[in-house]
């Protein structure tokens, strides 16, 4: 029909260009998605030296404009390095009203968001710590961030709190690229110190990679940006029923809110 429908942005992780299987698995299920590049596509560097949120906020507003997308307020989702750039366009954009963080972090990570008179620098890490195993090669970098509980470190916090967005977090307890059970935590806590009330769903031997159900697990991959393999952690029958279980709650959640 002609709708309207409500309107999501779907944004992928730090491997860069643009992902689209999974935006147009939602909008088969009634949601108006605009999958967004950032990295890695086109004339998009591999690498930027900063991200700009008003690239983020121009997205926002050509799908505010679309006629068959909802005025009630825009949707959006993302995957790792994609979830904490889902958390700060929540916080810091007006017309967000609901945000997913899949395999995330309440923290900047990687490369600094420049806003209108602020900057956010990135979560600081330093790679001597990532781990190579002798066994299969993958690198594992689940430990390379500084301790996120040192004060040091805060100043790349996302201040969710300011944010009047619905949040749901979604994490993996077997996540071998960073620990984003701890983070999605930590970003709950935040949260609700300021009374909000959020979602959040951990899910036991699952990897970093939640993707819609029935793909298949993908435990180990070259990093398009880095050119490495990467290990990404997860079981296969643990993930699978995971990837089932997260699908049904980012419908409902995005349903609920927009």
């Amino acid at each position: 029909g002609p709708g309207p429908f409500p309107g999501l942005i779907d944004l992928y992780g730090s491997g860069g260009g643009l992902v689209e299987y999974r935006a147009s698995l939602l909008a088969s299920r009634g949601f108006v998605t605009l999958a967004l590049a950032y990295m890695a596509f086109e004339d998009l560097p591999a690498m930027p030296e900063v991200l700009e949120l008003d690239y983020f906020e121009e997205a926002v507003k050509f799908l505010q404009k679309q006629q068959q997308v909802k005025d009630t307020g825009i949707g959006v989702l993302g995957l790792s390095k994609g979830a904490d750039l889902a958390l700060s366009m929540a916080t810091f954009l007006p017309g967000i009203k609901a945000a997913v963080s899949i395999s995330g972090s309440g923290f900047n990570s990687f490369i600094p968001l420049r806003g209108n008179g602020f900057t956010v620098p990135p979560h600081p890490y330093d790679l001597g710590r990532m781990k190579i195993s002798d066994e299969s090669g993958l690198a594992d970098f689940s430990d390379v961030l500084d301790d996120h509980k040192d004060p040091a470190t805060w100043d790349c916090r996302i201040p969710l709190e300011r944010s009047l967005a619905k949040f749901l977090f979604l994490s993996g307890l077997d996540d071998k690229n960073w620990k984003s059970d701890l983070y999605c935590r930590d970003a709950i806590e935040r949260l609700q110190q300021y009374g909000r009330e959020v979602e959040f769903c951990s899910y036991s031997g699952a990897g970093h990679l939640l993707e819609p159900p029935y793909l298949p697990l993908c435990q180990a991959s070259v990093h398009k940006v880095l050119g490495m393999f990467v290990c990404w952690g997860g079981q296969w029958r643990e993930h699978a029923k995971a990837q089932e279980d997260a699908w049904h709650k980012i419908q409902a959640f995005f349903w609920q809110h927009l």
